[in-house]
């Protein structure tokens, strides 16, 4: 079977949409199909890749931005950009590119079986709606769009135009499928659609039998948490003010590429906060099965959105401390620093996360 896949990034970007596509495109590769993907690319060598492989890995042409963010990093944002970012963002800029260059790609590509559009940005998905209408004779005779969070209905709505709401319906009228991670995700689609809906959740490759077997000897409470905070939804300082009032030795790992809302707990918890940058996945799995436990701090007001990381946190094999960053249970806390995990956060049906079970479903799609 011919597979276009069209995504905004894949590695070596480790992103959790990144980690998706490129999840998604070594996997079906293995499988025999033939495997085309294209990404906003940067400097990054793929021929090894592709020889491995058997994949053929693109560019998607970005020209409205001077610097844009490719796949082999984030890039230094320059002047021009950043105004630019700020002055159009409501008007989806300058992501609502994808919308323009997407019918370009199908035009130029030969006929494919599937399409898997990869989201977000869900502009892309957008791209291939309008590439849909203008080439319906090239376009590819099943279409999946995967959706990792939602986009009108995402718990923060304000952040785009009404009228935009108009491209979520014209995707969602053209694709053929729609995949979500989790089932509560559906809630966040207009209900005129959620019949295309399908629960696919993220892939990884991993030994299952692996998971914790590793022996774990640390001499104080260690602990750690990989990902973003937000101000808004995902704020780590009550959690950070309880931990400070903590009379007793303990290490917390934080990999993280932004670190502006710890800066201030950095001397408050004298060498207890250890901020780190982020390393590659299997690299921070492996650092992870170390720790005592991990923490999630939980988005607020997104029930709509499962953090990949919480993924990983299960296949590191260690006890998760579930924590609402609005109102952190201190007695909870407490239990976990004294190796009391009988309230951790349990990942159910881990092997349901093995790529090799979400590409079967991908191909149930396409054979339906």
């Amino acid at each position: 079977m011919k597979i276009l896949v069209i995504t905004q990034h894949i590695f070596p970007i480790q992103t959790p949409r990144s980690i998706r596509s490129t999840e998604l495109v070594k996997e079906l590769a293995r499988r025999g199909h033939e495997v085309t993907v294209y990404a906003v690319l940067g400097k990054y060598d793929y021929s090894n890749f592709e020889y491995e492989y058997g994949i053929k890995v693109k560019n998607i042409p970005i020209h409205w931005e001077l610097s844009p963010t490719c796949s082999d990093g984030p890039a230094k944002r320059n002047f021009i950009d950043k105004i630019s970012g700020r002055l159009f963002r409501k008007f989806e800029f300058p992501l609502f590119e994808f919308y323009h260059r997407i019918p370009k790609i199908i035009a130029t590509e030969i006929q494919y079986d599937a399409l898997i559009s990869i989201a977000v940005p869900h502009h892309i998905h957008w791209g291939c709606a309008n590439a849909k209408k203008k080439y319906p004779e090239k376009f590819p005779k099943c279409w999946v769009a995967d959706c990792g969070d939602p986009f009108m209905k995402n718990g923060k709505t304000k952040e785009h135009l009404p009228r935009y709401a108009k491209y979520e319906r014209f995707f969602c009228e053209e694709c053929d499928y729609i995949t979500v991670p989790i089932e509560n995700a559906k809630d966040a689609y207009y209900p005129e659609y959620r019949n295309k809906i399908r629960v696919i959740p993220q892939g990884f490759d991993f030994d299952l039998d692996a998971i914790g077997q590793k022996k774990v000897t640390n001499e104080v409470p260690t602990f750690a948490f990989a990902g973003m905070f937000y101000p808004d939804i995902r704020n780590p300082k009550l959690f950070l003010d309880y931990l400070c009032s903590i009379n007793r030795d303990f290490r917390f790992y934080v990999y993280t590429r932004f670190d502006n809302l710890l800066v201030d707990y950095k001397d408050r918890l004298m060498g207890k906060l250890i901020i780190k940058n982020p390393v590659p996945r299997k690299d921070l799995i492996d650092i992870m099965s170390g720790m005592d436990f991990l923490v999630n701090i939980s988005n607020v007001n997104s029930p709509n959105q499962l953090p990949s990381k919480l993924i990983d946190y299960g296949i590191a094999g260690r006890p998760i401390m579930d924590v609402n960053p609005q109102n952190p249970d201190k007695k909870q806390i407490d239990a976990f620093m004294n190796g009391d995990y009988s309230s951790a956060l349990k990942i159910e049906n881990l092997e349901d996360y093995h790529i090799r079970n979400v590409v079967s479903k991908f191909e149930e799609l396409f054979n339906s």
